[in-house]
């Protein structure tokens, strides 16, 4: 249990990095945030993937097309955060909104 734990804040924060990366602009998070935004994208990976493919965990949870579509998955979390999290209402919201 302690090595599944380990594995996917591993690949959590892999993911996540890498959505950063591909995703051009400021992503105000840290280290944590970046574990989350994988975490939450090899959710939204598997589910397309589950969708699209018809795979499931019996077939294996680590494999390269799991590790793309959990980056696939974090690409499509930050875009829906940043589209939501600029939405704000307030000064704060239109300042960020010109950077």
């Amino acid at each position: 249990m302690v090595t599944f734990i380990v594995v996917t804040l591993l690949l959590g924060l892999v993911a996540g990095a890498v959505a950063r990366l591909l995703v051009p602009g400021r992503d105000p998070m840290g280290v944590g945030g970046t574990i989350v935004l994988g975490i939450v994208g090899s959710f939204i990976g598997g589910f397309l993937g589950y969708v699209l493919f018809g795979k499931d965990l019996g077939q294996g949870a680590l494999q390269p097309s799991g590790i793309i579509g959990s980056i696939i998955g974090a690409v499509v979390a930050l875009l829906v955060y940043r589209n939501f999290s600029s939405r704000g209402s307030g000064r704060n919201s239109r300042r960020y909104a010109r950077r």
